[in-house]
């Protein structure tokens, strides 16, 4: 179970706590590390069992399947990738938007496939759609996916891999231009997705109506994750970080568009989302996050065990114990993370998962590929697989190149009936002819694509980056 999770309250504190919650959010959206824990503190006790009764009879909270976990951003002048997280109300606010025009109605939905690295089936597909944008602003939102994206592939795993992604534009027409809670809480716009800031009364998190989201993501095949732009340049985010039951996708990240440091909120949200990582921050002086004895945490970057049981246990990252890593300092065991000050261990000491604008640590991007693989092939084949090819046919496949600075590229390798053909390493079309048949029997010619990377120790994830395609061919 999430730690966070496990700090349940009794019903008759929930309304002081409530309040205390709104006071510590507020205060800090201005200040930093401390008061951030002090906010946590009291949005934890504030999220006790949903469906409770409030004190001295106060309403009762909303059934739990209306509500959702998100996560919160950290402070905007603060260090801390994250402020804990807090269950909020799926369809945000409620309410309906306003009616369109005839020429709103014409613009809204259209779908553009911004980047095209591919066929759906073999991408990881990026779902972005943005609150916020009149009709008349519609290009502005294309502009600013096409830049946050650029923001996202400039962080590794994400820079080598790119050419693993398509990204696809969903246009919301919005009545109003911004969205509510911008500069304050007293700003309502109506909007497409319901974007509002001070979700929960906290000022930086920024919620959406999810079943809008959806009406508008089911419009494009197969998304895997999606980001929500709000037309704002006030900072916040939230990160909606389970899968989606009935479209698919990974999580929703959203993110102010034109904010700088909104893009890295998006990016820690999808090492929840995509890399299945825990957080790497914890909350000194925060009572009951003192130290953590609960079992050992699934998570691929969080652990009891100090560095040398996880040696001595070939546990967790062990393969990558003492490597210099991207975000600093060497691979080890620090103490503090998944919101616990002891207790549990995380990787590195400042990771993204911890800190905004720093790299993966190795482990994060060993999960982070991972994850890219759960989604994409790295072969398609180009000549249909479903016919005996001939003499005169060429079986082509396509393989995405890698865009990393090392100029490392897929190893692709053929063979016949099992039996590799190394002279046609690295082809990525066989002609038939060129495959010396003597007999007039049906074979089988496979292709087959592997990703060799360095950034993966671990061999159950490298089995998964390899790709195959096979064909039946005869003289």
């Amino acid at each position: 179970m999430d730690p966070v999770r496990r700090f349940a309250t009794r019903s008759a504190a929930r309304s002081a706590a409530r309040s205390a919650a709104r006071s510590a959010a507020r205060r800090a959206g201005r200040s930093g590390t401390a008061v951030a824990a002090a906010c946590v503190a009291a949005v934890l006790l504030a999220t006790g069992p949903a469906g409770a009764v409030g004190a001295a009879g106060g309403p009762a909270d909303p059934p739990a399947e209306s509500r959702v976990e998100v996560e919160i951003p950290g402070p905007e002048n603060g260090g801390e990738a994250g402020s804990g997280r807090v269950r909020v109300p799926a369809g945000g606010r409620g309410g309906s938007a306003g009616h369109l025009s005839a020429a709103e109605r014409s613009a809204d939905g259209g779908v553009t496939k911004l980047i095209d690295n591919g066929p759906t089936a073999d991408r990881l597909d990026v779902v972005v759609v943005g609150d916020g944008y009149t009709a008349a602003e519609l290009a502005k939102f294309r502009t600013d996916a096409q830049e946050k994206w650029a923001e996202v592939t400039a962080v590794e795993p994400y820079t080598t891999y790119r050419n693993l992604f398509n990204v696809w534009t969903v246009d919301a027409v919005s009545r109003d231009s911004g969205v509510s809670g911008d500069p304050d809480p007293a700003a309502v716009r109506d909007t497409a997705l319901g974007s509002y800031f001070w979700c929960e009364d906290i000022e930086r998190l920024l919620c959406i109506d999810q079943p809008k989201v959806d009406a508008y993501v089911a419009k494009v095949p197969e998304a895997d994750l999606v980001i929500v732009l709000a037309n704002s340049a006030k900072y916040g985010g939230a990160g909606y970080n389970e899968r989606s039951a009935t479209l698919g996708y990974e999580g929703i990240s959203t993110a102010s568009a034109d904010h700088a440091k909104s893009g890295q909120v998006a990016i820690h949200e999808t090492g929840h989302s995509l890399g299945k990582l825990a957080d790497e921050y914890f909350y000194p002086g925060v009572p009951g996050y003192e130290t953590y004895t609960g079992p050992e945490p699934a998570d691929s970057n969080s652990t009891t065990l100090p560095a040398d049981r996880m040696a001595a246990q070939r546990a967790k990252w062990y393969r990558w114990l003492g490597e210099p890593s991207p975000d600093g300092g060497a691979v080890g065991a620090y103490e503090g993370g998944g919101y616990f000050v002891a207790g549990l261990y995380r990787p590195t000491d400042n990771s993204l998962m911890r800190v905004l604008g720093k790299p993966f640590n190795l482990p994060g991007v060993e999960s982070m590929i991972a994850g890219f693989y759960q989604h994409a092939r790295i072969l398609t084949p180009l000549t249909p697989t479903d016919r005996t090819l001939r003499i005169r046919h060429t079986a082509r496949a396509a393989v995405p190149r890698l865009a990393g600075a090392d100029g490392r590229r897929l190893v692709v390798r053929w063979y016949l009936d099992g039996r590799e053909l190394k002279r046609l390493e690295g082809r990525t079309e066989v002609r038939v002819a060129d495959l010396r048949l003597f007999d007039a029997r049906t074979h089988r010619l496979t292709a087959t694509a592997e990703d060799r990377t360095p950034s993966v120790r671990n061999p159950e994830i490298a089995r998964t980056l390899r790709s195959t395609a096979t064909w039946s061919v005869r003289l």
